[in-house]
């Protein structure tokens, strides 16, 4: 081998060796994306509701800092399951009552800013209950209902549905994938990259305060983290409500995690990254 080749080798090599790893993982498509990548996948469930995603009070009278403007604050972009009811003309007088203002127009602000709506389902029924009184077809009916009346504020079709209460089982969910949906859990029949991270939150509000975790959600959201990235996980889907205790909690949260290294993604590009 010539002089001239061992050299253009050696340069080749040197090189690739620099190429810097961004580059490396475009070129090595959707999962080398996620192999060494911290990503967060950050949702809501159970709204929208106004006066948490505005920063108002409650027709009640209750305040709440406002979710929107911390994710534009942290550059964060977000899903958020909605219950499709919520969306609906009927609606808006029980949402002023007790919201704070048109659940509706508090999604398309959602939408506005850039954050993904999906699917918690129209009624938020929980599935065992709705079998058992109407049948399974009414399930994945009100499932679709919900799918349209979101479409009609998105444009898009939702691609992902969260059960109420993650109550679900094989043969519902077979028939719920064929209708295009991906079912959110939190089974362990699932890669844990693909598993949904309970925050809690929802014992930290209203009557449930005994069961906030100790000694704070905050500290409990870490530990979970913590205790994923232990066995390897450092991609994770958290859930979170629309409550204002999780605006706090978040506000400290979301720097924290930036800080670790993590970057936050909506719920579909965390998927294209690691699916």
């Amino acid at each position: 081998m010539s002089l001239t080749t061992k050299l253009c080798m050696l340069l080749i090599a040197l090189v690739s060796a620099s190429v810097p790893l961004t580059v490396t993982l475009e070129l090595g498509g959707r999962a080398s994306a996620a192999q060494g990548s911290k990503l967060i996948a950050l949702t809501f469930d159970d709204g929208p509701k106004p006066y948490v995603l505005m920063g108002t009070r409650t027709g009640k009278g209750v305040s709440s800092p406002s979710l929107l403007a911390l994710l534009d604050q942290q550059n964060v972009k977000a899903t958020f399951f909605v219950m499709g009811w919520r969306l609906s003309k009927n609606a808006d007088a029980k949402c002023r009552q007790d919201d704070g203002g048109v659940c509706r127009e508090a999604a398309e602000e959602e939408h506005r800013r850039g954050h993904e709506i999906e699917n918690h389902t129209f009624g938020h029924g929980d599935f065992r209950l709705m079998v058992k009184r109407y049948g399974e077809e009414w399930v994945l009916n009100d499932i679709d209902k919900a799918s349209t009346i979101i479409q009609s504020v998105t444009g898009v079709k939702p691609s992902y549905l969260r059960p109420p209460d993650w109550t679900i089982w094989p043969e519902l969910e077979k028939k719920i994938e064929a209708r295009g949906y991906r079912v959110m859990t939190r089974s362990r029949d699932v890669p844990p990259a693909m598993r949904d991270v309970d925050s809690e939150d929802y014992f930290c509000a209203g009557r449930s305060l005994a069961k906030c975790p100790k000694p704070s959600d905050y500290d409990y959201v870490l530990r979970s983290i913590t205790q994923r990235e232990r066995q390897g996980v450092e991609q994770h889907i958290l859930v979170f409500h629309e409550l204002p205790q999780s605006v706090e909690l978040l506000s400290r949260l979301i720097p924290e995690l930036k800080g670790r290294g993590y970057r936050f993604v909506t719920l579909r590009t965390y998927m294209s990254l690691i699916g």
